[in-house]
Order: structure tokens, then C-alpha cells, then sequence
């Protein structure tokens, strides 16, 4: 059930992330195609899949908000292909293949990823069915968590730690914002479109503030012993690039036991829902084991 709720909404993003490219009109072929060979690499398609599932969980209707869940895979993958370039974490593979700015060049990879970033703002205004002032938390929620407060001063923090080694508080304040703020986005998104009460409200922005969490601890882990053919992108290069980790500044056993305790935690913020939030108790169990 589980798993193929999330294999047939993976489907269901896929077909509606080519049809938003198909509607959007662009002054230039090429970069269309440097838009679209990130964006339908494949992947988890996770942001948008939590979207939906915090949607199931206030109204069971997560498919009907659609739109917005695509826009926010956009901004991941906006950031993906920001954070490969050289002037960041350097990366020659993401998801199996090369990375953006190694097929189309530097200049077109900053462009292709500015461009998403913004479709998805225009993608979010063509959600249907939505009150304007719904909507319009939505786009607040998403704009804080793409910017200064979450994604790129989530960044900043990442670049200016290189080659040192930080705290687990700033470990932990960096990944808030560079992984964990679109998790969060995407989950009180899927409760704010849903309209969800305040007490659900404020219970699913627990879940996700510890799914983030998990997420990137096991996501450190990964880095230390995970098989690169199944990632889809070279292993080790916390090591290689002297970056602090929640292994690194504890130790893999210790992590581990974050990670897990992470994980209890967004399933205790979860005790007040029924059946309809099964998913996502099953998704973040998930994150211990899961392998890419």
C-alpha cells in the first residue's frame, strides 16, 4: 500500500512536471532542455509526495493540490543544480548522470536553475480551487523557505564552514535551512491548503522539522556507507571535502541513534491522527533504512 500510493504519485508528478514544461514558453530551445534534463532525472520526488500526504492527512484530498507540489520540485531541483557547480560543491554526478553544468556549461546550469525557481512561482498561481488568501500563505511559506531564512542562508552557513569544523548547533541550524526549510514547506503547505486546524497545523510542522532532521543525518551516514551505484553520485566527499557532519562530529553509531530518535520524535507529533496520516508514519521509518 505504501509503496505503491508513492510509485503512482510519482507517476502522477512526472506527467504533471512535463506537462507544466510543455506550457511554459521560453525565448530559448537550449534553455528549456537544460530545465528539463534536471528536472525529469527522476529521483524520490519527496517534496512533492509529503505535500500530498499532509494534505491526505487533514482532508484525504493530497492529488487536488497537485500544482503547488510540482512547483516545489522545481525549487529543489533549482538548488540541486546550484549546489553542483564548481563555486559549490563542485559535483560531476547527481542521480546517475552527469550534472547540469557538465552537459550545457556553467553559465546555462546558474540560468536553467534561476529559471525553475521562478516557474515555480508561476506554476503555484495556476493552482486551482484554492482560496487567494490560502494561496497567498502558501507563497509565504515558500518564499521564506527558498530564501534568506531557509534555503540559501542554509547555504551561506554550508560554504562558510568548509574546512572547519563547526558545532552541532550550527550543523544543525545550516541543514534547518538548506534541507530541512522545503521539507517543512512542503508538509505545512499540504496542511495549509488543506486548512488544516492550528493544533494539526502545529503537530505536522513538528513531523517535519524531525523528518528534515532524519533526513539528513541519514543522508550523512549515506555519505559514509552507502554504495555510490545506487546513490547515484559519488560517496565520501564530506571527507574528501573536510565538510562537518553529524558523523563526523559524533560518530556513525551515535548518528545513527539521532536519527532514530529524530524519527520517534516526528512519529510521537503524529499520535493525535488516525489512519490518515499512515503514510507519512511510514515514510519517515523509511529514512533509517532506506539506501539512496
Amino acid at each position: 500500500m505504501f509503496k505503491d500510493l508513492w510509485k503512482r504519485r510519482v507517476k502522477l508528478v512526472e506527467e504533471n512536471l512535463a506537462e507544466e514544461l510543455r506550457l511554459t514558453k521560453s525565448l530559448d530551445e537550449n534553455l528549456m532542455r537544460a530545465m528539463e534534463y534536471s528536472l525529469m532525472a527522476g529521483g524520490k520526488r519527496l517534496r512533492p509526495i509529503l505535500l500530498m500526504a499532509a494534505a491526505d492527512a487533514i482532508n484525504g484530498k493530497g492529488e487536488k493540490y497537485l500544482q503547488v507540489a510540482c512547483a516545489l520540485e522545481m525549487i529543489h531541483t533549482y538548488s540541486l543544480i546550484h549546489d553542483d557547480l564548481p563555486a559549490m560543491d563542485n559535483d560531476d554526478y547527481r542521480r546517475g548522470k552527469l550534472t547540469n553544468h557538465k552537459v550545457f556549461g556553467e553559465a546555462m546550469a546558474i540560468l536553467a536553475g534561476d529559471a525553475l525557481l521562478t516557474l515555480a512561482f508561476e506554476v503555484v498561481l495556476r493552482q486551482k480551487n484554492v482560496p487567494t488568501g490560502i494561496l497567498f500563505s502558501v507563497l509565504n511559506e515558500i518564499s521564506k523557505a527558498a530564501g534568506v531564512a531557509g534555503m540559501v542562508g542554509g547555504q551561506v552557513i554550508d560554504l562558510r564552514s568548509e574546512g572547519v569544523q563547526v558545532d552541532l548547533t550550527t550543523l544543525k541550524l545550516m541543514h534547518m535551512g538548506k534541507t530541512g526549510a522545503l521539507f517543512r514547506a512542503a508538509i505545512r503547505c499540504g496542511a495549509l491548503l488543506a486548512q488544516a486546524p492550528d493544533k494539526k497545523l502545529d503537530a505536522l510542522t513538528i513531523y517535519a522539522e524531525n523528518f528534515g532532521l532524519a533526513f539528513q543525518i541519514t543522508d550523512d551516514i549515506l555519505d559514509v556507507e552507502g554504495d555510490a551505484q545506487i546513490l547515484g553520485k559519488p560517496t565520501g566527499s564530506d571527507i574528501k571535502n573536510n565538510k562537518s557532519t553529524y558523523v563526523t562530529l559524533t560518530s556513525l553509531a551515535d548518528a545513527k541513534k539521532l536519527a532514530q530518535n529524530a524519527v520517534d520524535d516526528a512519529l510521537t507529533a503524529l499520535e493525535n491522527f488516525g489512519s490518515e496520516a499512515d503514510f507519512l508514519r511510514e515514510l519517515v521509518q523509511y529514512l533509517i533504512d532506506r539506501k539512496k
